[in-house]
């Protein structure tokens, strides 16, 4: 009787299923971090829409301007290349500015989510959309 070496073509589909079971686990928490870390980016980027803000203010003594200056402008760049949406609004006397972002589903963050900073120093995470959130330059 003569023996032959290797494996089954059954013992190679079962290596293959339990690698294409492991590849689905880790392609799915994956993508929940990078989605963590695009949220970081845009929290982040709203914080620097903040600093330019104050600065902006401290300068002209008005936010007439600061959502078409590069203060602002760059950092919503950086938003939207991260998968955000930026929403802005300035009080009538310029006297005040709010930015609001949508947030990517993760782990800390629910779909729908939106993140909302104002000329008041207030930044939050809310479930409110951004066109109901971020009114007359101020997070509501």
């Amino acid at each position: 009787m003569q023996k032959t070496k290797g494996f089954t073509i059954i013992e190679l589909i079962v290596v293959i299923a339990i690698i294409a079971v492991l590849a689905a686990i880790v392609l799915v928490n994956v993508t929940g971090y990078i989605n963590k870390s695009k949220n970081a980016a845009i929290k982040g980027n709203m914080a620097t829409i903040m600093t330019n803000a104050a600065t902006f203010f401290d300068s002209v003594t008005s936010y007439n301007g600061f959502t078409a200056s590069t203060g602002f402008t760059v950092p919503e760049a950086a938003i939207e290349s991260a998968g955000g949406d930026v929403t802005k609004t300035t009080a009538t006397d310029n006297s005040a500015y709010c930015a609001c972002s949508a947030l990517l589903t993760a782990s800390d963050v629910t779909a729908g989510d939106t993140y909302c900073i104002d000329s008041t120093g207030a930044k939050k995470q809310t479930a409110t959309a951004c066109a109901t959130e971020c009114v007359a330059g101020v997070c509501q």
